[in-house]
């Protein structure tokens, strides 16, 4: 079971990584039914196929890479699905003979998998709508988050008694990750809604962002017949950006400050390693995002951007349930 959650971990990342990849080369509707694609398991290559593909569709044109690069993700993530139904059934066989074996954990992880294979659908579907496309990024990086916390149940880690000073910190902590889900949330957003381009200057935005702010249309969804490519004006799209950036600074103070204080309360050294990794992945994911806005958003940054995001997450989740149990 440990081999199965480790495995589907690497997955679920890979899945994350192919999924920020097919929206930032505009390939959510790269086949535009579901499961398949025009109709087919596989993407039609040949002449006959390719042809009755687009006389089935002739409002979407096919285009291979493009649909190439859906398929794949939805391969990876069907990978992913199969796997956790391992897991849970796996769970469910071990609990009879394995008391302190997780199967609550399991068993959400399936329910998960299968509202994001929904999702997945509804992306399609309704066209790219961008609350569904945000839903299903915020459920990708649950679903990995599950998959981590399982693996930290079953590696049942061993911590020395806990004190009042690491109490104090656990709350702050899990705060910490509020505010990490809260601006991954806002940059689903942005990214829904095609706006990681709204400002390219820095600090925060072009000159005279202030007076632009549209606050109630950025964080609303036009009718539109399709989303690709976004359905908001400028100023609401800048808006977008500007939240995120102002996320970005919040979350770099609040996690700071936490790294400040647990490494001056935490003596464990399996705390002050979780305190590392985080360090590392905020420096980092903090550099990426620098980089994105500096050298206009070039495609492997931005899915790193997406990588770092989620080892971020993963890196707090794993400071969070050390902190519980050494608490």
């Amino acid at each position: 079971m440990r081999a199965l959650v480790n495995f589907s971990i690497v997955l679920a990342l890979v899945v994350i990584v192919l999924g920020a990849y097919t929206r930032l080369t505009d390939a959510g509707l790269g086949c535009p039914d579901w499961p398949g694609c025009y109709g087919h398991l596989s993407v039609p290559m040949d002449a006959d196929k390719a042809a009755a593909a687009q006389a089935r569709f002739p409002d979407a044109p096919l285009e291979h890479n493009k649909a190439w690069n859906e398929m794949v993700h939805r391969y990876a993530a069907g990978t992913l699905g199969l796997f956790i139904l391992f897991i849970a059934i796996s769970a469910i066989a071990r609990v009879r003979k394995h008391a302190e074996t997780p199967v609550k954990l399991p068993l959400l992880l399936l329910a998960l998998v299968i509202f994001q294979a929904a999702l997945g659908m509804w992306t399609v579907t309704l066209n790219l709508q961008p609350l569904i496309v945000m839903g299903h990024l915020l459920g990708g990086f649950t679903t990995l988050s599950l998959l981590y916390l399982l693996r930290l149940r079953l590696k049942r880690i061993h911590l020395p008694m806990g004190d009042a000073k690491v109490r104090r910190l656990s709350g702050f902590a899990m705060f910490a990750l509020l505010v990490v889900v809260a601006q991954i949330a806002l940059g689903g957003w942005v990214a829904a809604n095609y706006a990681a381009m709204a400002c390219t200057e820095l600090p925060i935005c072009e000159a005279d962002w202030q007076s632009q702010l549209d606050i109630a249309g950025a964080f609303s969804v036009p009718e539109a017949v399709t989303y690709q490519y976004g359905a908001h004006d400028y100023a609401e799209r800048m808006t977008m950006h500007v939240a995120h950036r102002i996320g970005a600074v919040i979350t770099l103070i609040v996690v700071g400050l936490l790294l400040i204080r647990g490494y001056r309360l935490a003596q464990s050294s399996v705390i002050r390693s979780s305190l590392g990794w985080v360090s590392l992945a905020l420096v980092v994911q903090l550099l990426l995002g620098l980089s994105n806005v500096v050298l206009m958003l070039p495609l492997s940054v931005a899915v790193a951007h997406n990588l770092v995001g989620a080892l971020l997450l993963l890196s707090l989740v794993s400071l969070n349930y050390k902190l519980v149990r050494h608490a």
